[in-house]
Parts: C-alpha cells; structure tokens; sequence
C-alpha cells in the first residue's frame, strides 16, 4: 500500500500540486494553484486507505490515530520531497492530506515578499507574528525569515513545531527543531524548556492556547526574538485574538504587553495572477510610535489608518494597497483585485483611471492544468508523461 501511495505523491509532484487528498470512497483530488483537481477517476476505498495508515504509521502512531481519530505527522518520500501528513476520520471513512513541505527554503527576494519582512527578520528582540488562513504561505515566510537569520547572524534558534515541515541546516546560526509529540509533550512544556536553552531566537509553531500565548509574550518581554503563527486575517483581528484569549481582569495587562513587545504582525492571503499561479498579498504593520499609542490606548479601529499613512516611511501596508501594487505590476487582474478588496467598492473607486494594462482580456480558457491520467498500474514507480 506505501507503494501506492508514494506513486500519487509522484503524480502530484509532477503536476505541480500542493496537497494531495484521499478521502474513503471518493475520487483522489491534488490542488494545484488553489484548485482542487481530480487525478484520474480512481475512487479508493476506506479499506485501501486504512492499509495505507498501517503502512506508513508507527503502531504506536496507528493506535493514537484510531484512539483520537486524527493524527499529524510528517512522511519522506526521498531526499528531496517531505510532507506534512494529517489523517482524519470522517462520515464514509478515513481521510488523509498530505501536504508538500519543500526541501529548498526559498529566500524572501525569491518569494517576491515585501522587503520590510526583511527587516523584522533582523529585529533582535520582541515579537514577529505571521497570520493568515490556512494555506495561506505562513510556514513558507517563516522559513524564508529564519532562513535569512541563519545565514548571516550567530544566534541560538529554537523551533516548536506541530509538526517539524522545513528543515533547517546549521549555518551561521545553531538551530534546534523540535517537534510535538516525538520531542516534547506540548508547546507549553517545550516553550519553558527552551528559556532554558540559552535561544536567541524561538520560533513557536502556532499560538494555540493561553499558556503557550503567556510564555510567547514573556519571551519576547525578556529580550528574546520570538516568531510565531494564528489563523487570523489582519493585524486588528490579530490583536483581538490574543488579547481575547485572556480573563477580562487579565486583558489590559496583556494589552500593554503587546504595545511593549509586538514589533510586527504579517497577514497573508495568496491570490490568482494572470499566469495562473498564486502570490501573496500581504498586510503588514510594523511597530511605531503610534502603532503602540493604538494598541495600548485600545484604538485598534485606528490601526488600518495608521498602517496605511506608514507606507512610504516605514514600509508597512494594508492588504489593499498590497493588491494595487500587484495590480500595478501586472501580475494580477482587476477583477482579483476587486474579489479580494477589503471594501471592494472603495476600490473600484481607487481602479478608475489608473493607466496600466488591466490585464482582463486574458482568455481564461487557456489556464488550465495538465492533470496526470491515473490509470491501474503495477507499476506504481513509473510515472508517464502527459
């Protein structure tokens, strides 16, 4: 059964897909550019996918998965392809979702970020947080951070992952994964562990729970750089969350705490382009004088204003000016942009007149994905060109 598993995850690699989806008596799906396609017509069944888990599970993981029904963990296909696995029971049956973790950590020039997310990179104290849906590239540009940190400073990093996806080798940094469940028991326990570890920087995989936020904040409080992910949309919403999470008589306190230490929040949401690929527009405030006035003085309804007057000194952004200035680029259309606006009628206000190629004639039609056709083979190492 591992053997049928690894030839999907080539035909997805091949087909230039993210995530690779088997549901109990359902077609196997790949997403490519945000798409979630059908790879042949192949329908596999709970019993196929149950042998599968035994395949390439521990007994111990087996157990967990039938016990909890649901499990995170991470599978290698070779050298140069790791994947974040989760598997989930479900009403036909069992599922799973393998996502590509990419061996090659691309840079934040490569990844075509902002260049501010380079300079929060270089901070060495405080907190770094990076938000966005899921799937939305966090891991991606938390790596691509690190990555940079890595090469050019001689720093302790520690990382707590659920689990570990990019892999970093020591360069000029020591850096120290652990993950959830193989090398510590919760993000709780190996956040206190790591105080005393001597770290320069602490990566926190994501925010989950009020202790595991408690310790994040104190961290950054006692001159430490700590990096961290939440499921939220922007840097209003962002702050809401972590000061929501407390008790009432608790939250003013938190909400100093945060005008103190929070250095920066970076919102994600990846979006079409013309070429039928994906980028990312990105919101991001960069701590200011006023950025802290807001957040302590609980003005946080000010914040967009203030992130957008940012732009030219301090290089922060609202995720509509991220949209205009791909627009601007050409890299996607008008009407992307108007999907994804946070007031898409203020924004075909700020579209009218613009003097650059809209880009709206491209034939849809002629975007499409070359999907691999999956057929019954015994060969499940071969794969065909399309």
């Amino acid at each position: 059964m591992e053997k049928r598993l690894r030839f999907y995850l080539k035909n997805l690699i091949y087909n230039g897909g993210s995530d690779l989806h088997l549901k109990s008596g359902s077609i196997i799906r790949i997403r490519v550019n945000g798409d979630l396609l059908k790879l042949g017509d192949r329908v596999i069944s709970n019993e196929e996918l149950d042998g599968i888990a035994r395949a390439i599970l521990t007994e111990k993981q087996y157990r967990e998965l039938t016990t909890n029904k649901e499990l995170d963990c991470t599978y290698i296909l070779d050298e140069n392809n790791r994947f974040r696995v989760n598997f989930f029971y479900q009403l036909n049956g069992l599922s799973a979702v393998l996502r590509i973790i990419p061996v090659k950590i691309l840079t934040i020039e490569e990844l075509q970020l902002p260049p501010v997310i380079a300079e929060l990179a270089d901070l060495h104290r405080g907190l770094v947080l990076v938000t966005g849906v899921t799937g939305s590239g966090k891991s991606t540009t938390l790596a691509a951070m690190i990555d940079r940190i890595n090469r050019r400073k001689k720093k302790h990093i520690i990382t707590v992952e659920d689990p570990i996806e990019f892999v970093h080798k020591d360069r000029e940094s020591l850096i120290s994964q652990r993950g959830i469940g193989q090398d510590s028991h919760s993000f709780s326990n190996a956040l206190r562990a790591a105080l005393r570890e001597d770290p320069d920087i602490i990566l926190v995989g994501e925010m989950r729970d009020l202790e595991t936020i408690e310790i994040a904040l104190h961290s950054a409080n006692t001159g430490h750089l700590v990096f961290s992910t939440l499921h939220t949309l922007d840097a209003k919403e962002t702050i809401n969350r972590v000061i929501g999470m407390f008790p009432k008589e608790e939250q003013n306190r938190i909400r100093m705490t945060l005008a103190s230490v929070l250095e920066g929040v970076v919102s994600q949401r990846l979006v079409k382009t013309v070429d039928g690929k994906r980028a990312a527009a990105v919101e991001i405030m960069k701590r200011t004088a006023r950025i802290s006035e807001l957040i302590a003085e609980n003005r946080d309804y000010e914040l967009l204003d203030a992130i957008e007057e940012g732009k030219e000194i301090y290089g922060s952004q609202s995720f509509d000016q991220a949209l205009l200035d791909l627009y601007y680029q050409n890299r996607i259309t008008e009407e992307v942009v108007l999907e994804n606006a946070t007031n898409p009628s203020d924004m075909r206000l700020k579209l009218q007149g613009i003097g650059v190629a809209t880009n709206s004639n491209i034939d849809k039609d002629k975007i499409k994905y070359d999907v691999f056709d999956l057929k019954e083979s015994d060969d499940f190492d071969t794969i065909k060109n399309i």
